[in-house]
C-alpha cells in the first residue's frame, strides 16, 4: 500500500460519530460566519496544538525558542492537565499536534504524552530535530502509538544543514531516522509516518532534490517541503530563496519586500484549530508564539469556557471584519497559496 494513503487512512480510522458530528458542526459555522461577518461558531476544536516544552537545544536564527527570546516562562507540560483536557474534549477532537515551540523530546514523560492520547482514539503528531532519537527514545516512540513524526531536515550537508540549524549535528539526525525505522520494522508497526520536513531557505534550496534521495535511503515515507516565515523581510533577508515558488515573501518594484498572500478577512484556523502552550494558555493559533493573545487558561477553567468565551469571540470577529489589525497575522500563511 502507498505510504501517503495508509497515514491518509489511519486518520480516517479516527472517525467517530462524535468526531463527524463536531466536524459538520464547525465547518458549517466557518462558512456562515464568512457570509454574514459575524463570529457564529459552533463545536470544539477538530484538531489542536500542544505544547510540550519551551526548551530547545538548537538555535535557529528565526524562531523565539532558538533566538531565547520567549516573554513568557519556559517550562514543561504537565501530564495531569493533558489528561483532564482529553477527558473533556477528547469525544470530538481529531488530531492533536504535540508541538509548538521547544524540541518536544526533551520532556521526560514525552511518549507517556503521546500514549495519553493515543488512549483517546486521538490522531497524533509531533515534529523533532531527531538529536534525541536514541534506540530508547525511538522504541518508546513507536510503542507509544504515535501516528506521525515529522523531522526537520534543512540541509543534506552539515555545512548547509547548520546554516539554519545552529548547533545541530546532521548525523544525529540521519542516526535518529535510521534508529526510528529500525523499530518500526522490529516491532512490525506502520506507525510512526515518518516525514522528512525541508524548510526552503537560500542556502539549502540547491538540496532540494537531494533529500528525496536522502529520503529513500533511509527509508523515510514522505518528504515535505515548507515555506520559511522570517521577521525582518522588508528589506529583504538572506534566508529568502531564490525560487518563489518558495518564497512567502516577494520584491516589488521600489525594490521593498512584502508576504505575497492576500490578507483575507476570514482565518479557517480560528474556527477549526487553537494552540496550548505548556502552561495551559490557549492561543488563537500557531503564529502567536509569544502568547501575545491569550483566550484563558484550561486550569483556572474547562475548555469550553475558553473556546466559547467573550474574548474568543471578540477575536474572531475582529480577524473577519479587518485581519490586518492583528499584526501576527500580517506574516501569515492563511491564504497563501501552497507550493511544492
Amino acid at each position: 500500500m502507498n505510504r501517503n494513503l495508509r497515514d491518509t487512512l489511519g486518520m480516517l480510522s479516527k472517525a467517530t460519530p462524535s468526531r463527524l458530528a463536531n466536524l459538520i458542526s464547525v465547518v458549517a459555522s466557518y462558512y456562515l460566519a464568512r457570509l454574514t461577518g459575524k463570529p457564529v461558531h459552533w463545536g470544539l476544536p477538530v484538531a489542536l496544538s500542544i505544547e510540550p516544552t519551551t526548551s530547545c537545544n538548537l538555535r535557529c536564527p528565526e524562531c523565539p525558542s532558538g533566538l531565547r527570546s520567549f516573554t513568557r516562562p519556559i517550562g514543561m507540560l504537565d501530564p495531569a492537565s493533558l489528561e483532564t483536557l482529553l477527558k473533556e474534549i477528547g469525544p470530538s477532537l481529531w488530531y492533536m499536534n504535540f508541538y509548538f515551540q521547544g524540541e518536544p523530546y526533551l520532556h521526560p514523560e514525552f511518549t507517556h504524552l503521546v500514549q495519553l492520547a493515543n488512549s483517546h482514539g486521538v490522531y497524533t503528531a509531533t515534529s523533532t530535530n531527531a538529536h534525541y532519537l536514541n534506540p530508547e527514545n525511538a522504541r518508546k516512540t513507536v510503542e507509544s502509538g504515535l501516528d506521525r513524526l515529522i523531522i526537520s531536515i534543512d540541509g543534506t550537508t552539515q555545512e548547509v544543514y547548520e546554516q539554519y540549524r545552529i548547533g545541530g549535528q546532521l548525523t544525529k539526525v540521519l542516526d535518529g531516522t535510521r534508529t526510528i525505522v529500525e523499530w518500526k520494522r522490529k516491532l512490525k508497526s506502520s506507525t510512526p509516518h515518518i516525514i522528512f520536513q525541508f524548510l526552503v531557505v537560500a542556502p539549502n534550496e540547491h538540496q532540494m532534490q537531494d533529500v528525496h534521495k536522502l529520503a529513500t535511503e533511509l527509508g523515510v515515507d514522505e518528504v515535505a517541503f515548507k515555506t520559511a516565515q522570517v521577521y525582518d523581510f522588508e528589506n529583504g533577508n538572506p534566508l529568502i530563496p531564490k525560487d518563489g515558488r518558495y518564497a512567502r515573501y516577494q520584491q516589488g518594484e521600489d525594490g521593498k519586500w512584502s508576504i505575497r498572500n492576500r490578507l483575507l478577512n476570514h482565518c479557517w484556523k480560528l474556527w477549526h484549530s487553537c494552540v496550548i502552550t505548556w502552561d495551559g494558555t490557549v492561543v488563537p493559533c500557531c503564529f502567536d508564539k509569544d502568547a501575545e493573545h491569550p483566550m484563558g487558561n484550561v486550569k483556572d477553567q474547562n475548555f469550553r469556557a475558553v473556546w466559547e468565551s467573550n474574548a474568543y469571540t471578540a477575536f474572531r470577529q475582529t480577524v473577519l471584519r479587518s485581519r490586518s489589525e492583528i499584526e501576527m497575522c500580517k506574516n501569515c500563511t492563511e491564504g497563501t497559496k501552497v507550493w511544492g
